[in-house]
């Protein structure tokens, strides 16, 4: 089918499989310190490395949201070519990336009588984004209309789980996700808080475990509760320069589930800005939510 699957950089997805099915980017900014970068696809993990170990030495980073005119921008030149396109956005639980994308193809329906636009709210980020811009690929390659590809990824979006583990309590702290005492006793404490994405698509603490360990203990168990292997044995470990400790979470789930495909990447900077460096989130197709 004649259509394009595009994406803003919050996703997390596998450079190779996102070159194989030509997915495509929607450009976010970020800042790190007094420098402003526009994160256009993945980056390489050099590159994520250098910024992280940036954040470890304080250096304040923050992010800005796609305004209107920026997708008009993006959208337009298909628009006037004619071509359909599939725009998978961050959880409007997270973010207003998604209305931003509803209010620019109203704009452009207002000059352009043939928009054929469909935004999907995927409720998640980050791999979850990576695993339904591969099924929305699959889809197209079975031969579903950008419509019906629109409407399967919307009626599974919350398939996909999300368990992950924060290392620096107080990137959570300025996002408002815990309180400046939580935070620091948190750290003092060694708390590794474990969060999900919940229905709405926002983010929820669901319990919270001394160390890393137990941390790691507990996302297992929960992917153990949830993972359905009818929906998609494909899952991705999305971690902040903690390459070893993705590495480790993947063989220990292997070593029982070897069916499963397990997609390592570095997280984005877009959404690494509100993390913090030595975060890993493990995310996959089940049910629960």
């Amino acid at each position: 089918m004649n259509y394009h699957i595009y994406a803003d950089m919050s996703i997390d997805i596998d450079m190779k499989v996102a070159a194989e099915h030509d997915i495509r980017f929607v450009p976010m900014e970020y800042v790190l310190g007094e420098e402003s970068f526009y994160c256009t696809r993945p980056e390489s993990d050099e590159a994520m490395h250098n910024y992280y170990e940036k954040l470890r030495h304080k250096i304040p980073t923050k992010t800005s949201q796609i305004t209107p005119n920026h997708y008009v921008e993006v959208f337009e030149p298909l628009v006037k070519e004619g071509v359909p396109l599939l725009y998978l956005a961050l959880s409007s639980g997270l973010s207003n990336t998604y209305s931003s994308a509803c209010m620019a193809v109203s704009l452009l329906k207002e000059e352009y009588d043939n928009v054929n636009i469909e935004v999907v709210d995927t409720y998640g980020a980050t791999g979850g984004m990576g695993l339904l811009a591969e099924a929305a690929a699959e889809n197209r390659k079975k031969g579903m209309s950008v419509s019906e590809n629109a409407d399967w990824l919307r009626a599974h979006s919350r398939n996909i789980l999300y368990w992950f583990k924060v290392e620096d309590l107080m990137y959570l702290m300025r996002g408002g996700r815990v309180s400046a005492t939580t935070a620091i006793v948190g750290t003092a404490l060694n708390i590794k808080p474990i969060l999900t994405v919940n229905h709405e698509g926002k983010l929820d603490t669901i319990d919270k475990k001394r160390g890393n360990k137990l941390a790691v203990k507990n996302l297992i168990e929960r992917f153990e509760a949830s993972y359905d292997p009818g929906l998609g044995t494909t899952a991705y470990i999305c971690c902040s320069d903690c390459i070893p400790d993705a590495e480790k979470l993947r063989d220990m789930l292997l070593e029982k589930h070897p069916e499963l495909t397990i997609r390592i990447t570095m997280l984005s900077p877009i959404i690494g800005a509100h993390t913090g460096p030595d975060m890993f989130a493990l995310i996959h197709w089940g049910n629960g939510r």
